[in-house]
């Protein structure tokens, strides 16, 4: 693997998707993707703002518009809304990316959860039920947040992948 191929990062909200996103894309000095920041200057506003303003349905289309816009371009590190994976298109193009799953038990993502305001209001466990399965066939490593640091899943990566810098411990 060659950082030649685009990165995507999926997992549940409250993951981690952003913080250990950044870190790979600075390990493999790619671009680096946020669905959060590209949803506020595409669509002007947060993903709470747009559910509430536009509804779920259209919310989870602007994120999955995220996700088949970065991965049309040139390879880059995203950090992709866990709705994406509904997406038939989205999983599709995920095939063509390195996938890392953060996830982490339902009590930790809810704790984190309410730590952010500008995240809609949508339980993890009923998220889990809809989007595991999905996870599970585009996902290429595993990570268990409540375990891993971003910087472990940074490193875990790269050794998956092959690259200098995941040997360190």
């Amino acid at each position: 693997m060659s950082k030649n191929k685009p990165v995507v990062l999926i997992g549940l909200m409250g993951s981690g998707k952003t913080s250990a996103g950044r870190l790979i894309a600075e390990a493999l000095g790619l671009p680096f993707s946020d669905s959060d920041a590209f949803l506020k200057q595409r669509y002007g506003g947060t993903a709470a703002q747009l559910a509430e303003r536009d509804g779920a349905d259209a919310l989870h289309r602007y994120e999955a518009d995220h996700v088949l816009h970065q991965l049309a371009g040139e390879p880059e590190v995203v950090a992709a809304a866990a709705s994406t994976v509904e997406f038939p298109e989205v999983r599709a193009a995920l095939r063509g990316a390195f996938v890392v799953w953060v996830d982490a038990s339902d009590e930790v993502l809810a704790r984190r959860m309410k730590s952010s305001s500008h995240r809609p209001d949508f339980g993890p466990a009923a998220m889990r039920a809809r989007r595991e399965p999905f996870f599970r066939e585009v996902a290429d490593l595993r990570c268990d947040v409540g375990d891993m640091t971003p910087e472990q899943v940074r490193d875990a990566a790269l050794r998956k992948m092959g690259l200098p810098g995941g040997d360190r411990h």
